[in-house]
This record gives C-alpha cells, structure tokens and sequence, in this order.
C-alpha cells in the first residue's frame, strides 16, 4: 500500500508545485510548501477519513518529493 502511495505522491508533487506557484500571489516559500503539501493530501487516493493520519505518517516523504520537484522545476526554468 505505502508502496503505491509513494508512487503517487512522487507524482502529485509535481502538480502540486506547480498549482502553488501559479495560485499563490505570495512570494513566500513556506506558504507556497504548505499549499503544496495540502495539495498532494487532499489528492492522496485513500478514503477520506485517514487522508490526514496518512498525511502525517508520510509527512517527511511528501516533504522531500516536494523538494525534489521545486528544485527540478527549478533547474527547468534556469535552462529557458
């Protein structure tokens, strides 16, 4: 199970950064992570109820593939 979740957040990430970047007005990094990680627990394909508890037991996870997508975004605009 955990093995898919990760899949998937690894995947969400990238939306997730990108939606943050192109909805948030703000130039703050810390609200723009927040948005991010939001995004991907909103998205994560588990019922409802646990969402939050999955959330935070994958909490570093979802942390760090967010990360990982704003330093890739990140070396693809330095490129263009």
């Amino acid at each position: 199970m955990f093995k898919n979740l990760k899949s998937t957040i690894n995947d969400l990430a990238y939306a997730a950064v990108n939606y943050a970047e192109k909805t948030l007005t703000t130039s703050s990094g810390k609200a723009k992570k927040l948005a991010a990680v939001n995004f991907v627990v909103n998205r994560l394909p588990v019922v409802a109820p646990i969402k939050q508890i999955v959330g935070l037991l994958l909490n570093k996870f979802i942390d760090s593939a967010i990360e990982k997508a704003v330093k890739y975004m990140n070396e693809v605009r330095n490129e263009n």
